[in-house]
């Protein structure tokens, strides 16, 4: 079983950056697809970005493309988000999620069993 910790959130001003990790332990990384996904207030959490077991294939949601990148270090088990071109529509709490029992990157987040207790990013316009 893996454990997931976020680091990274915090405020914003539009037209900024922000690069968010994500810290496993307990568990064998590599073999884990990865994602983020976000809740925005009063709305369900949505499919941000994800990423395979060795990294070379990624996903992410139409409204990041362009402006988000995930990525992952294995050596460090550790999954990144880099956000930049940040717009109030960004703002939510980040969680990161795992999944070790499919052959596949889900782009849904209620197929990930493991997550992290989330981190708030917040845009200011």
């Amino acid at each position: 079983q893996v454990q997931l910790v976020e680091s990274g959130g915090g405020l914003v001003q539009t037209g900024g950056s922000l690069r968010l990790s994500c810290a496993a332990s307990g568990s064998s990384f590599s073999s884990y697809v990865m994602a983020w996904c976000r809740q925005a207030p009063g709305k369900d959490r949505r499919f941000v970005a994800g990423i395979s077991r060795n990294g070379d294939t990624t996903f992410l949601a139409d409204s990041v493309k362009g402006r988000f990148t995930i990525s992952r270090d294995n050596a460090k088990n550790t999954v990144y988000l880099q956000m930049d071109s940040l717009n109030p529509e960004d703002t939510g709490v980040y969680f990161c999620a795992a999944e070790n029992k499919l052959g596949y990157v889900p782009v849904a987040c209620d197929e990930y069993g493991y997550w992290g207790q989330g981190t708030q990013v917040t845009v200011s316009s």
